[in-house]
């Protein structure tokens, strides 16, 4: 009686759980195409972009397919890198200067920040680390003119100095949060250790803090970069002479509102400028994902 009773028992039971594993697989499959799906509708404008780099301009809006017609024409990128007063190799290069500038600075005076807030007792932190954080919510427009009058009183327009000088005074809340959250998770008997050796806070902060906030130094680089290369509005502010133009203010010159606009070459300049951001992405994206990972942002 056991034996019969316990034989329809399991075959009900490995049905049970061949359904489940079948239902299981539907659900992941129904997934992973909405997520393909999804990922292509969002991939939808890069690649109209990259096909517009290839066919004339009179055919751009005219039409909306994203394979180039029988006018392929890769002229366009020889055309655009030297449509403008300087080859389009000159703005990229000022660019690069910029956003060297910019992760240097924020590097050096976010982490400094972010270990004083972490790791230093003083008068006033719990108010100071509340002002710092609402500088976050404070949009750029709000501070431009003033510091625009402020620069222009010292000089300092047409340089690059406007655009990196404030990232080594701490400007970006973002970055100091990020980092004092990661050198919260840090355990402080290695400061105590290190302190018992005669380390003072120069020390620990060069050869403790520093080496273990790697992630989150990484992760500053790569949105320090991101943000910076893509930055227009401040660059058009500080930036009126040609010659220092960088990509963003550049491709905006190829826009004439008082002749025809030269879409084509636009375009592939437009796609020339991803590159450096696609490849900086790419090369520091497990530093990122860990770096967001070990800070507590969710």
């Amino acid at each position: 009686m056991v034996t019969k009773t316990s034989a329809p028992a399991a075959a009900n039971a490995s049905r049970s759980k061949s359904d489940k594993t079948r239902a299981e697989r539907v659900r992941r499959l129904v997934t992973h195409v909405g997520l393909i799906a999804f990922g292509l509708v969002m991939l939808y404008p890069l690649l109209w972009m990259l096909s517009s780099s290839f066919k004339p301009t009179e055919e751009i809006f005219r039409d909306p397919s994203l394979l180039p017609g029988a006018n392929f024409m890769p002229g366009n990128y020889t055309e655009g890198w030297t449509a403008l007063q300087h080859p389009f190799h000159h703005y990229m290069l000022n660019s690069a200067v910029v956003v060297a500038g910019s992760i240097i600075g924020n590097l050096v005076g976010c982490s400094m920040a972010a270990y004083a807030f972490a790791r230093l007792e003083f008068r006033g932190k719990k108010l100071f680390f509340a002002i710092m954080m609402m500088t976050i919510m404070l949009p750029i427009h709000v501070v431009i003119v003033p510091q625009y009058i402020l620069f222009a009183n010292i000089g300092w327009i047409n340089t690059f100095l406007p655009l990196i000088v404030p990232k080594l005074l701490a400007t970006d809340g973002f970055f100091i949060f990020l980092m004092v959250q990661f050198i919260r998770g840090l355990p402080k008997d290695l400061d105590e250790a290190a302190r018992i050796d005669g380390c003072g806070h120069v020390r620990i902060f060069l050869r403790i803090i520093l080496p273990l906030s790697a992630p989150a130094l990484a992760t500053t680089s790569i949105f320090t970069f991101i943000w910076t290369w893509n930055d227009f509005f401040s660059q058009l502010i500080f930036l009126t002479d040609p010659n220092m133009y960088t990509v963003p203010v550049a491709l905006r010159t190829f826009v004439d509102s008082s002749s025809q606009t030269s879409w084509g070459p636009l375009f592939a300049m437009s796609v020339v400028a991803l590159g450096p951001v696609f490849g900086f992405f790419l090369a520091g994206q497990r530093y990122l994902v860990k770096g967001i990972a070990t800070t507590g942002i969710k």
